[in-house]
C-alpha cells in the first residue's frame, strides 16, 4: 500500500475523526470559558482590588512608573505580569471544574456499571481454558 493510501486509511478511521470534533469543541468551549472569566467573574473580583483591570497588574521589575498599563509597561522593560498569571489560573481551574462536572454528569447518565456475573465469569474461565488447550 502507498504512504497516500495508508494515511487515507489512517485519517478516515473513527478515533481520528473523534479527536478532531473533539478539539474543534474544545478550542471553542476553552473560548466560552475565557469570556466567562473575563467578562463575568473577574470584573467582581477586580473591586475588590480596587476596580482596576485584574489583568494590568503587574510588578516591574526595572523600576519603571506603575501606573503605566500593562502592554506599556512591557514594551518599557520587563515585568512580572502576575494579574494576567491569575486571570489564566483561574480560567483553567473553572474549565477543569466544568469538565469534571459534564463527566460526572454523563456518567450518572450511563448509570452504575454491572459487575460480572458468576455465570459470566465461569464463561470467561471456560473460554479462557480451550485457548490455552488450542495453544498446546
Amino acid at each position: 500500500m502507498s504512504m497516500m493510501g495508508e494515511f487515507k486509511t489512517f485519517a478516515m478511521r473513527g478515533n481520528v475523526v473523534d479527536l478532531a470534533v473533539g478539539v474543534i469543541i474544545g478550542g471553542a468551549f476553552g473560548r466560552i470559558v475565557d469570556s466567562l472569566v473575563k467578562d463575568v467573574i473577574m470584573p467582581p473580583i477586580s473591586m475588590l482590588f480596587g476596580g482596576l483591570d485584574f489583568a494590568n497588574y503587574y510588578l516591574p521589575l526595572n523600576g519603571q512608573d506603575t501606573a503605566l498599563p500593562l502592554a506599556e509597561a512591557q514594551k518599557a522593560g520587563a515585568v512580572l505580569a502576575y494579574g494576567n498569571f491569575l486571570t489564566i489560573l483561574l480560567n483553567f481551574i473553572l474549565l477543569a471544574f466544568v469538565i469534571f462536572q459534564m463527566v460526572r454528569l454523563v456518567n450518572r447518565l450511563r448509570g452504575p456499571i454491572e459487575p460480572v456475573t458468576a455465570a459470566e465469569a465461569e464463561e470467561i474461565l471456560l473460554l479462557r481454558d480451550i485457548r490455552d488447550s488450542l495453544k498446546k
